[in-house]
């Protein structure tokens, strides 16, 4: 992470109870802590939490409710974000469903029910979207440049990709992914013609162990299930060291191009 914190930065992570986002959040706080005891260096870094606030305390660490199935409630977060800062440099979603309690990733259509994959929908593709939405006036006001854009990154999933699919299933989650990756795509595009010097990506952060990926791990091959630290080590570094003709992107935790 050294390319991480060498000038102001306001980082917000979508998403920071989760796996990933949390390891994020505590990576960035402690990264950025080090920097702003050495010098003048002011960051900040925004996280949101669902239902209740995580007990991870910093001083430039600001938690924010937010429930990215609800527009308004997006829209909220945001407001409050715009009271104590004038712009982000970095978004990241990691925001993200497979699963429920009640309903499993499809094997077979006959699986296929209508409101799990309207859940799979909203939480997947549509809220990037949403979020890119009311976080765009805040990136706009970020100081940038073509080979320090700020950045809007999305974790997806390789499963999304058409091109990579091998084995079929998972109906919802696969095309909810397949929807995010268009989205995003469709955005780096706008972007560039209407806000300059920003980079829109979409990320594969490898299989984590979360409580996402929990009920799917028996077949990951030795070696192949990351720490929640490692992946959100992994992505950060990636992230660093994205340039703004990258925008539209789909990369893995390692920067490798995942075919769309």
């Amino acid at each position: 992470m050294s390319n991480i914190s060498k000038k102001d930065k306001t980082y917000l992570i979508i998403g920071g109870t989760g796996g990933i986002g949390q390891a994020m959040v505590r990576q960035l706080v402690q990264a950025t802590s080090d920097e702003q005891s050495n010098n003048s260096t002011q960051v900040r870094v925004f996280a949101t939490y669902h239902r209740s606030v995580p007990d991870i305390e910093a001083a430039n660490l600001y938690w924010l409710q937010m429930d990215v199935s609800d527009e308004s409630s997006i829209k909220q977060a945001i407001e409050h974000i715009k009271q104590q800062s004038t712009h982000l440099d970095w978004v990241i979603n990691c925001v993200g469903l497979l699963h429920t309690e009640k309903s499993q990733p499809e094997k077979a259509l006959r699986q296929v029910e209508t409101e799990f994959f309207l859940q799979n929908m909203q939480i997947n593709a549509l809220a990037g979207l949403l979020i890119a939405k009311h976080v765009r006036p805040l990136l706009a006001k970020a100081k940038r440049c073509t080979d320090n854009p700020a950045i809007f990154a999305t974790i997806s999933a390789r499963v999304g990709s058409i091109g990579d699919n091998q084995l079929g299933g998972w109906y919802s989650y696969r095309m909810s992914k397949a929807a995010l990756n268009m989205g995003m795509k469709n955005l780096s595009i706008e972007w560039e013609r209407s806000l300059k010097d920003v980079c829109i990506v979409v990320m594969q952060p490898g299989t984590v162990n979360t409580q996402l990926s929990a009920p799917f791990q028996g077949n990951v091959a030795d070696g192949q299930l990351f720490s929640p630290a490692y992946s959100a080590e992994c992505l950060l570094e990636v992230l660093s060291g994205m340039t703004a003709a990258q925008s539209g992107s789909f990369v893995d935790w390692a920067g490798e191009t995942i075919p769309w």
